[in-house]
């Protein structure tokens, strides 16, 4: 007798100790039957010096390389969903100074960036206006060996948030 009601119980027992985290599918932001991707130059409100063709290269290389998608950077091909970008806001701020020089040895770059993902209707498929990137990088104060580190620290930043904005649209939950 007790057997059979254990047996019964056994599902319920197991249902119910069940975490509940599960997934329902891919949960892309991509309708099925994507075939091509465009990823104009974004759009920057900054006076940065060509952070804005970095950005946007980053993102696009990253699309190609996890995706089969066929990325392009012109918009007016009719493409399958457009992914536009705008930097909103780039500050570069010292984090430390070294006493003996007078001078500030590394600083932070901080961007923040909006972008929107549009199906070919006009529809919105993803949108976040606050992403918020961020990158250290060390200054060199010796003259002769001088080399400007902040472009490599933008770079960084760039392949950071593409890989982040990719996943947010491919793998979101």
């Amino acid at each position: 007798m007790r057997r059979p009601v254990f047996l019964a119980l056994l599902p319920c027992l197991l249902a119910l100790s069940a975490c509940g985290y599960h997934t329902l599918g891919p949960a892309t932001h991509l309708p099925p039957g994507t075939r091509t991707l465009a990823i104009p130059v974004f759009a920057t409100k900054t006076n940065a010096y060509r952070t804005e063709t970095v950005m946007t290269t980053a993102v696009i290389r990253e699309f190609a390389s996890r995706t089969r998608l066929r990325v392009t950077p012109n918009d007016s091909a009719d493409p399958d969903t457009i992914l536009r970008g705008t930097i909103l806001s780039q500050t570069v701020a010292p984090l430390t100074y070294n006493s003996q020089t007078q001078q500030s040895s590394s600083f932070l770059i901080t961007m923040d960036i909006a972008v929107t993902l549009t199906a070919r209707d006009g529809r919105v498929l993803y949108k976040n206006d606050d992403y918020v990137f961020r990158q250290q990088y060390q200054s060199t104060n010796d003259l002769p060996t001088f080399l400007e580190e902040n472009p490599a620290a933008i770079e960084r930043l760039s392949r950071d948030f593409a890989r982040a904005l990719v996943a947010d649209i491919l793998e979101s939950f």
